[in-house]
């Protein structure tokens, strides 16, 4: 069997993330206490109680869902001396969760991982006021044709591209609001299931963030990055990666860009491997591997009994 790591996006928050595994794994714990000190917050105590409209801003959201994900991997590591070396050929991580994955894998440290993100989520918001951008979640068409339904909706001086490639009938569309909101009336008549406009604060992955990605520029340039202990599949190229500075340059190139992630998985299987691990809070990447490719198998990680089943099943 031939394995790869991977680490979930913004969407998969929820309160409660993260409690029982600090409750029961004192490793788990002492990770939260680490995204803690690193940004002067008490990020955990909002992870575990909410309220849930500051746990989903985005600058609380993204540090929270990558400290659950690398928790479980510290877990993994500490107390049933699972090394990922030895038991994946390559991570990648959903937009945010390529943090996840950089850490896990050595390329970045945890307190610059918890800081980058912070930072992420802040100049994502100041990118665009709210209201001015959105995005909507395309479902029942192939990629091409909501890419193209996209770049028609976009009248003059507006934005609208395809932001993140999902899963197969599974696209999420980004940009001006009036141009997204044209953009799902027009995908209905080509045929969409649905077009539901996304619950978010700005519109991710388009070229309206490129006040972010200039930020992002700034500070990654200032930031140690490692080469990773195993390859990573970035999203800009849905391809291994394992140049430190090409990493760089692709973790500034995602803030606008695509995130390709059915690619991504396909490009997994091509490569060999058959069984994908989700570690981090909820199940959204798991239930997309196996809509993207049948022959792969998939599973996820969150609590304590799935860590020991999971650390059993490889002895």
């Amino acid at each position: 069997m031939t394995r790869s790591f991977v680490f979930p996006g913004q969407g998969s928050q929820s309160v409660g993330m993260g409690k029982e595994l600090a409750q029961n794994m004192p490793v788990a714990a002492q990770v939260f206490e680490e995204v803690n000190d690193a940004l002067s917050q008490n990020l955990s105590g909002l992870m575990f109680e909410g309220p849930s409209d500051d746990l989903t801003l985005t600058q609380n959201a993204q540090p929270a869902l990558m400290a659950v994900s690398v928790a479980v991997m510290r877990v993994l590591e500490k107390d049933f001396d699972v090394k990922l070396s030895e038991v994946s050929a390559y991570v990648a991580g959903h937009s945010l969760g390529e943090y996840s994955a950089l850490t896990v894998s050595g390329a970045l440290k945890l307190e610059d991982t918890s800081r980058l993100l912070k930072l992420r989520g802040e100049a994502m918001q100041r990118a665009v006021p709210v209201g001015v951008g959105a995005m909507a979640a395309i479902l029942g068409l192939d990629f091409d044709v909501v890419q193209q339904v996209a770049e028609e909706a976009a009248a003059q001086e507006e934005v609208c591209t395809a932001a993140n490639d999902n899963a197969d009938g599974q696209v999420v569309i980004s940009g001006h609001k009036a141009a997204v909101e044209r953009a799902i009336e027009m995908a209905k008549e080509k045929g969409a299931k649905r077009g539901i406009l996304l619950p978010v604060s700005a519109p991710f992955h388009c070229a309206l963030m490129q006040p972010a990605a200039d930020e992002m520029a700034n500070a990654l340039a200032d930031t140690n990055i490692s080469r990773p202990i195993i390859p990573i599949l970035t999203n800009v190229t849905a391809a291994p990666q394992s140049d430190p500075e090409d990493i760089r340059k692709h973790l500034v190139e995602q803030v606008t860009g695509r995130v390709r992630w059915r690619e991504t998985i396909l490009k997994m299987n091509e490569l060999g491997v058959d069984n994908v691990v989700e570690a981090g809070t909820g199940k959204v990447l798991t239930g997309m591997v196996r809509r993207i490719c049948r022959e792969m198998t998939a599973t996820s990680l969150q609590s304590p009994a799935d860590i020991e089943a999971f650390a059993a099943s490889l002895k």
